[in-house]
């Protein structure tokens, strides 16, 4: 009976690679190799991943909107990685580099992608994705309020707008909601200032802590319930990117609050 099973288990396992491998012919997107220019420790499981599209240009140019995302993928790894683009599109042209904020989890692509080096190389799709359509709430006189959302390496898209510019410097509110578990695992500290004085106040909310913290803890979701300040919600907007349960909670107490489901911005 043993040998039965084990013949049926290698018999599925065939069965199943030759299916992967034909899935994997059979796809018609159009990747770019490039190389790895650096990976860089980000915070605790996170890590700064810069890729070299010099000699993309096509490639590099296409990326044109803060949000816009793209596949990653690592040869003779079957599945790709979705990552949002963390570079501004400007810096994008002016220094041929794709930076991304990439979350190493265990047994994933995005694990191999982040124990890679310089001169390694990856294979890129093409850039996807509307981005975070600003026109929306625009312009900056009218939409004196813009409420960010974003939580984890959900972030990433997100230093993508504020560096791009929204006149976040011309509105009366903005505020990014900032969630992580801990200070050790919250990206762009360093940026913090810079994206202060361009405007944005920035509240970082941390679930787990530790007995120093004053800041605000939780889950940001609370800590935007727990503040109940949105001022003239039908000159509003909003923009959120992370966790699923974030986006859609906030989304349910900015529209019950009156900000227009149109003015609340995603990526995907």
């Amino acid at each position: 009976m043993a040998t039965i099973i084990r013949r049926n288990l290698n018999h599925i396992h065939r069965r199943s690679v030759a299916i992967s491998a034909a899935v994997r012919q059979q796809d018609t997107t159009l990747w770019t190799q490039t190389p790895i220019a650096a990976v860089k420790p980000a915070g605790e499981s996170l890590f700064h991943v810069t890729i070299d599209v010099s000699d993309s240009p096509d490639l590099a140019s296409s990326y044109t909107i803060a949000g816009q995302y793209l596949q990653l993928r690592i040869p003779d790894v079957e599945k790709p990685s979705f990552l949002a683009i963390a570079s501004p599109p400007s810096l994008v042209f002016s220094n041929c580099v794709f930076e991304f904020l990439v979350k190493s989890i265990a047994g994933s692509t995005a694990e191999i992608l982040c124990g890679l080096g310089k001169g390694d190389f990856v294979e890129l799709s093409p850039v996807m994705g509307k981005g975070f359509d600003t026109d929306e709430i625009s312009p900056p006189e009218e939409y004196r309020s813009v409420l960010i959302f974003a939580t984890g390496s959900g972030i990433s898209p997100i230093r993508s707008l504020i560096e791009s510019g929204f006149s976040a410097d011309k509105r009366a509110d903005v505020r990014l909601y900032y969630g992580a578990r801990n200070l050790q695992r919250m990206a762009y500290q360093d940026r913090f200032k810079a994206w202060e004085s361009s405007g944005v106040t920035i509240v970082p909310v941390l679930s787990q802590p530790d007995d120093s913290w004053v800041g605000e803890a939780g889950y940001v979701q609370s800590a935007f319930a727990r503040a109940k300040q949105v001022y003239a919600p039908e000159l509003t907007g909003s923009v959120l990117c992370g966790h699923r349960q974030m986006a859609e909670e906030v989304t349910s107490i900015l529209v019950g609050n009156g900000v227009p489901s149109e003015k609340i911005l995603k990526n995907f």
